[in-house]
């Protein structure tokens, strides 16, 4: 079954070069079928980039999937003209009252910043915070995962000597959670960042659990025990160019940053690399969908149940 988008999203165009099953909201209104309500808040700079990279992953299980496109009122992105924002995107304050089947948080890139620091701080605590009581599954991106254990069990976001640049191999700790089901012992995913968490201090939340770790690169791969919430570290959703995109941006920043590892062929940034994580990228997504959504959420979305508030729903203005 398809992802629904809405038409003219710029995506549309690669999803049909790339054969990406995918509907219009036209069409997916003549069929029986409840699709899943998904609300992605998209943090990231490249908004049509980002788009495009969550709803091939999105759109590769059997599920219908109708998606919600959500912005920060708090703060208007530098690189998205005002207008594409008001077309594809909603804000907070026009979904407050709505419940859905699932919840993506993006990365961002304001990870050296203190949380509290960030503009839009108050406003993503209060989209956190509805969640809990909104949503049935939510999860969390890089910047986004390290953002949600911080702020929904105080786990903090540590500083890297050097940015954590590549494609790094990871290992399930647990094969027989539903979330890792199908992945081999050992797979590869992509990492962009300069903080990391620290696997003791996730271990030393009873609410957590670990399913997938990094000799290199750290734990990849955390999630509620009742799956409600799933943390992942790295940006399994990169295309195969967008490490060196990020690379190329920074040298001419004159940043002087060092090359992603294992990522280029044979170590020379003169080749093109291609992209060894996507079959897991499409196994995590689809069981998180299949196995912590689909099967759990209520087919009457009003029947979602909630869970009592830590704080209070305020709205920032």
């Amino acid at each position: 079954m398809p992802v629904t988008i809405q038409s003219g999203l710029p995506a549309e165009n690669t999803l049909q070069q790339e054969n990406i099953f995918y509907m219009n909201k036209e069409r997916a209104a003549s069929q029986d079928i409840r699709p899943l309500q998904v609300a992605i808040l998209n943090l990231m700079p490249q908004k049509s980039v980002t788009e495009t990279q969550l709803i091939r992953l999105l759109g590769n299980t059997p599920l219908q999937v109708e998606i919600t496109f959500l912005r920060t009122a708090t703060y208007q992105p530098k690189n998205t003209e005002v207008s594409y924002l008001r077309t594809f995107y909603q804000t907070f304050e026009d979904v407050c009252d709505k419940k859905f089947d699932a919840l993506i948080v993006t990365g961002s890139p304001v990870e050296k910043l203190a949380f509290e620091d960030v503009q839009y701080w108050e406003e993503l605590t209060t989209i956190l915070d509805w969640a809990e009581e909104h949503v049935y599954s939510s999860l969390f991106v890089c910047w986004g995962a390290q953002a949600a254990l911080y702020h929904y069990y105080k786990v903090e976001k540590r500083p890297l000597a050097k940015k954590l640049s590549g494609v790094f191999t990871h290992g399930v700790t647990t094969p027989t959670e539903t979330l890792v089901r199908g992945f081999d012992d050992c797979f590869l995913a992509p990492h962009s960042r300069h903080t990391t968490v620290e696997e003791e201090e996730i271990r030393s939340v009873e609410e957590l659990k670990i399913l997938a770790v990094s000799a290199e690169a750290g734990v990849y791969l955390a999630a509620s025990k009742d799956d409600r919430q799933v943390f992942i570290t790295g940006h399994c959703e990169y295309d195969a160019l967008t490490l060196d995109s990020e690379y190329r941006r920074d040298l001419l920043a004159g940043l002087e940053p060092e090359k992603p590892v294992n990522y280029y062929p044979g170590d020379d940034e003169g080749k093109v690399p291609s992209v060894s994580w996507r079959s897991h990228a499409n196994l995590l997504f689809s069981n998180w969908l299949n196995y912590c959504v689909y099967q759990r959420t209520p087919y009457a979305l009003e029947d979602l149940p909630l869970q009592s508030s830590k704080r209070p729903l305020v709205i920032p203005s």
